[in-house]
Order: structure tokens, then C-alpha cells, then sequence
């Protein structure tokens, strides 16, 4: 893509920033939309990159040979530049050029439009396919579907190679036409998928196969969105004044294609495999049962080192619950494995070795890494220990103590999972757990989730993705909280991560103790003058080495690009308040900040980092 002239930029954090509405960076698309919805970005109308994201749905689907939880999404960006007739043959060379794949394995779905919504069939991107097929000698007729039912119940003829799907192939933060609100921008989106021909299909998934079937016979390796419409209140939808280009291409999915194996963990963490057979004298691939573990303790600990490296510390609480999670549920199946427990956190150096010409922060961090797994390794055996005697207790009093409620209060409580209390309780009683017993669990858990959903989404609603007002205010007074701490407590003060909403901001930060009220006072009082001094905020696109030597404070350096976005809050005396990398929204002026900045709270986030909530007071 640099060929195409594009820019290359670094890769945003795995937690998003100054973005409430969000946990993790899920796709590569995430850290663009402020660019995509109309900002211009710094560095000009053409950006590539690889972003690592992290997706918890797929946490417990990591067992079988196509999922992960952490994978890297290349990216090539069009801010209101070109078009589908640049895009797609630049996507194509790659594919049968650079990576050399086979186009007979290569089939491609397009949009099949939405009659109701006024949104046309995308022939114009099926006529581009069509055209490339045809260069390489490769016939592509196309196939009408509009859904993976008729899709299943079609299946597909030799010579077809271009499908037309509806839902599947439209792309908006919103989900299909139907649920977008007015003003969202959407568009139609044109996916490439690999076929393994040694991949038998599967009728558990359809009658027939199809290129957006389950069954692991295709695997979908890029997508091309062309962002080109808006929702209007009427329902119908408008071009975009400016229309941009998103493509994302997994890179381990790429590298499956590569490889011609369907088995993402044997292709992408080899390094990882090899250290858990040399811990536990077992091979890969050799006992399906076996495997299964191989895979989530590779796929786990890759996340959470990530994780970790990117500031989440385990605990109970937002990010920190999910690598919690992550590492708890490698350590079961590490046992399993029969790997001695003080050797499971030596997993983070062939992680670190894998990935540190790409993410350096991770060789810097790896010794806090592994001690971060490490301690969390501990406490959950004695999570376990816990967990052993309240099992023992239920074994005493015999099957009429084992109930879904019980069972559910030693994986609630005490994180002990369902499927190794029921291992040793049959084991211990001779009998199995009664199926009425297991169906009222499933309720109480499904129950559980859908209560933790709902406080998540009430949690992390609103936020810098709307741009709100407020939000906007709290955030520029963040960047003064910031230099407040810095000017108060010292040098070593940085960001390690933000919260902010229209009701609040919560501001995570570097340094070993407890804050006093009494320099909580000062630091408010400094936010509080440079709103009343009505402080210019000011953007200068700066080169990194200018910014770094100027004293310009901002963290993870390495991840931005060559030039930097430099915000400054000056007064109209020249005094400067805040310099701070930063690519959010900001006011123009502290003069338009409405309400006092007030510290609520101070607290501890995790090991080395502190918490303060703060409003804006009226």
C-alpha cells in the first residue's frame, strides 16, 4: 500500500481511547472513525496499518481450529480518495501476485441491495470482480443470494464465483439498513473468501456449502466496505458527500491461505506450541482432547500478554475481568496438560519473541508482564482450594445438595468452572448431575450475562464516539488534569487509560500511592484556572523527535507515527497549561468549558496506577 502512496502509522492500543462506549479495540476500523465520519487525519487521505484487536464473544469459542481471540487486521484506508476500481484490483494483486493463491480457490460476495431502503445491488463491484477473474483465465459467473438460508439451500454451481448476500454484506456501526439510526453512515462491503479443497462440508451447517458457510471448508480472508450512504429521517439513504474505503484483511487468516491450512492456531502460534510440548512432553494435533487445550492456552496467554502490555493489569472490573478471565481459563487447561504450574508464566517469552520487532513494548514490559500472570496464577489456586472444599462440603451431604443454585455459587463466587465441578462430583458420587439440574444452571448463567450486559452497556454508553458537548469539555479538562498530577506529583505521572462520558470523566494514571485531598485540591485548582483564564487550544502537526525533545507528554511513543497531533492549552499571557499528543475533540477555548472541574474520587486502579472520577460541576 505504501506503493499506492499510502502512509503507514502504528497500531492504536488494544484499549480504546477516550472511548467509553467500547471495552477493547475490536476491529481495525475502530481508531478510523473519527476520520471516517468527516475529522481529517493528519497524515492525509491514504493510511495503511496493522491493528491488533481483541474480541471477548469468541473467548469461549477458542477450542476448534478457526478461532482466536486476539488477531491483527491489515488495513488500507481511503478518506474520501479513491474508489471500488483502485480498491479491489489492489486487493486482488495481492492476494494472487504477492501471496501468490491459487484464483481458482478465491470466491468473492458482494451486496445484494435493499429495495425498501432505495439501496441498489452492488453491480458495479461484481462487474470489477468479474473483470479480474477473467484477466487470470478463471470464468466467474455470478450467483443471486440474498441470504445464508437460500445460500444453504441453493448451494452453488462449479462455474459460480461471485455472490450476491444482503445483511452479510452491509457494513454500518448501527448493524443492517433497518437498524441504523438517522445520520449514520453505512454502505455495501465486498468480501473475499479462501476455499480448502481437502475441507469436507459439514450438513450440520446447510444442506449445500456457500462461500459465507460455517463448516470450515471457506474462510474469509478481507473485506472491502465503501462507506457510501447516510440514513435520512425518512429512512431512505443519501450519498455521502465524501465516500471512504475500509478494507481489513486478517493477517493469520491470510497466512492460513498462505500456508493452505484451516488450522489457525499450527499456522500463526508455532513458537507458543512448541514451548507447551517441551513443558509437557505432549505433541500438538496428537489427542483431540489435548489439542483443544493446546489451543486455549496458546490463544490466551497471546491475548494477555497483549493485554497486559497494553496497561490492563487482571482484576475484577471492565478490561481487567476479561484478562482475568483469559488467564484463569489457560491455567485449568494447562493442567489438564500436565504442565507444572511454576513453568506455566514462562509461556509470556516465546510470545515476546514472536511479536517484539512489531510491538517492542512487550520485550520492555515482559518482566511485569510475567509477574502480572504469574500473581494471577497464584491466586487462582487458591480460588481453586476454595473451591475444592465447598465441592467437598456438597459430596458430604450427597445428589440432593448438588443444585443449579449450588453450582452456580462455586462459578459466581469463586470463578470455579461448571465443567470441573462436575468432573469430580460424578467422579466422587458415581452418578451424573441430573439434566433438569444442568437446564436451570444454563438459566441462572444466562441470566447472569444478560444483568452484566445490560450494566455494561448502561456503563460505557455515550462518550468521544458522539462527540457530545459535555464529553468533549471533560475531555479537554482531562489533558489539564493530567499536567495538574504531572506539576503536583512528579515526572513519572502518565495516562494509563481513560473513561469519559457526558456525566463524568474517570481518569487512570501512573503512581505508586494514595493521593492526598490535599493535592487533589491543587490539581483541581489548576484545571480551574486555565478554564477561567479562557486558555487557546490549539492543534500543530509536529515530527515525533521534534515533540519528544520539545517535552510534549504523551504515552506508548512508539506507536505513533512520524508526525504526531500536538494539542497545546495556552493562556493569553503564553503561559501553556497542557502539551499532549492526542488525536480527540477538544473545545476551542477553555473560556467554553461550562461549570467548575470538581475531583469526586481517588482510588487504586491496579498495581502502580491510581484512579480519580471528576465532574464538571455546575
Amino acid at each position: 500500500m505504501e506503493a499506492q502512496g499510502h502512509v503507514e502509522i502504528p497500531s492504536a492500543s488494544l484499549v480504546p481511547e477516550n472511548d467509553p462506549t467500547t471495552l477493547f479495540t475490536s476491529s481495525g476500523m475502530q481508531p478510523f472513525m473519527p476520520y471516517l465520519l468527516g475529522a481529517p487525519h493528519p497524515l492525509g487521505t491514504r493510511i495503511a496499518n496493522s491493528q491488533p484487536c481483541f474480541r471477548t464473544v469468541d473467548i469461549d469459542e477458542v477450542g476448534d481450529n478457526r478461532h482466536t481471540t486476539l488477531f491483527e487486521m491489515l488495513g488500507n484506508w481511503s478518506l474520501g480518495d479513491y474508489g471500488k476500481e483502485e480498491q479491489l484490483p489492489w486487493f486482488f494483486a495481492l492476494l494472487t501476485d504477492t501471496l501468490g493463491l491459487d484464483p481458482e480457490r478465491l470466491y468473492v460476495t458482494v451486496y445484494a441491495g435493499d429495495e425498501e431502503a432505495g439501496v441498489p445491488r452492488d453491480e458495479e463491484a461484481a462487474a470489477i470482480w468479474q473483470r479480474l477473474f477473467k484477466d487470470t483465465g478463471v470464468d466467474a459467473t455470478t450467483a443471486v443470494m440474498v441470504s445464508e438460508e437460500e445460500a444453504a439451500a441453493r448451494g452453488m454451481r462449479d462455474d459460480e464465483r461471485i455472490f450476491y448476500y444482503r445483511d452479510k454484506n452491509w457494513w454500518s456501526r448501527a448493524g443492517t439498513t433497518d437498524k441504523m439510526p438517522a445520520g449514520e453512515p453505512g454502505g455495501p462491503d465486498s468480501e473475499v473468501f479462501y476455499e480448502f479443497t481437502d475441507v469436507e462440508h459439514n450438513p450440520a451447517f446447510g444442506e449445500h456449502c456457500h462461500p459465507n458457510c460455517d463448516c470450515g471448508r471457506f474462510l474469509e480472508i478481507g473485506n472491502n466496505v465503501f462507506m457510501q450512504y447516510q440514513k435520512q429521517e425518512d429512512g431512505s439513504f443519501a450519498p455521502l458527500p465524501k465516500r471512504n474505503i475500509d478494507f481489513g484483511g486478517g493477517l493469520e487468516r491470510l497466512a492460513m491461505a498462505v500456508n493452505n491450512t484451516p488450522d489457525i492456531i499450527k499456522v500463526c502460534h508455532e513458537p507458543i506450541l512448541a514451548h507447551i510440548e517441551q513443558a509437557t512432553k505432549k505433541t500438538y494435533g496428537e489427542d483431540p482432547k489435548d489439542t483443544e487445550a493446546f489451543r486455549i492456552v496458546a490463544d490466551h496467554m497471546k491475548a494477555a500478554v497483549f493485554l497486559i502490555g497494553d496497561g490492563v493489569a487482571p482484576s475484577n472490573t471492565d478490561q481487567g475481568y476479561f484478562v482475568r478471565r483469559l488467564i484463569r481459563r489457560a491455567v485449568r487447561m494447562a493442567d489438564t496438560l500436565g504442565m507444572h504450574e511454576n513453568s506455566f508464566a514462562d509461556v509470556v517469552e516465546p510470545i515476546t519473541a514472536m511479536y517484539e520487532g512489531q510491538y517492542p513494548n512487550l520485550r520492555t514490559q515482559a518482566d511485569s508482564i510475567r509477574t502480572h500472570i504469574a500473581d494471577e496464577e497464584a491466586k487462582f489456586r487458591k480460588t481453586l482450594d476454595r473451591g475444592l472444599k465447598k465441592i467437598e462440603h456438597l459430596i458430604e451431604r450427597g445428589n440432593a445438595a448438588v443444585t443449579a443454585e449450588a453450582l452456580f455459587d462455586l462459578y459466581q463466587t469463586d470463578g470455579f468452572p461448571l465443567e470441573l465441578s462436575l468432573e469430580i462430583i460424578t467422579d466422587r458420587l458415581g452418578t451424573p448431575i441430573l439434566e433438569d439440574t444442568l437446564k436451570k444452571y444454563d438459566t441462572l448463567l444466562a441470566e447472569h450475562k444478560k444483568k452484566s450486559r445490560a450494566g455494561s452497556e448502561q456503563k460505557f454508553k455515550g462518550g468521544l464516539a458522539d462527540s457530545g458537548e459535555v464529553t468533549t469539555m471533560l475531555h479537554t479538562c482531562t489533558h489539564l488534569l493530567l499536567a495538574g498530577l504531572r506539576k503536583q506529583l512528579g515526572d513519572h505521572v502518565h495516562q494509563a487509560g481513560s473513561n469519559i462520558t457526558s456525566e463524568r470523566a474517570r481518569f487512570d494514571f501512573t503512581h505508586p500511592e494514595k493521593v492526598s485531598r490535599e493535592v487533589l485540591d491543587q490539581v483541581e485548582a489548576y484545571v480551574n484556572e486555565a478554564i477561567q483564564k479562557g486558555c487557546t487550544v490549539t492543534t500543530t502537526i509536529m515530527e515525533k523527535q521534534a515533540a519528544q525533545d520539545a517535552g510534549v507528554e504523551g504515552s506508548f511513543w512508539e506507536r505513533y507515527p512520524d508526525q504526531v497531533t500536538v494539542y497545546e492549552i495556552e493562556a493569553p499571557d503564553g503561559s501553556i497549561y497542557s502539551q499532549e499528543l492526542c488525536g480527540g475533540p477538544h473545545v476551542e477555548s477553555t473560556g467554553n468549558i461550562k461549570g467548575t472541574f470538581r475531583i469526586k474520587k481517588e482510588e487504586s486502579s491496579s498495581a502502580g496506577v491510581r484512579r480519580v472520577k471528576a465532574i464538571l460541576e455546575p
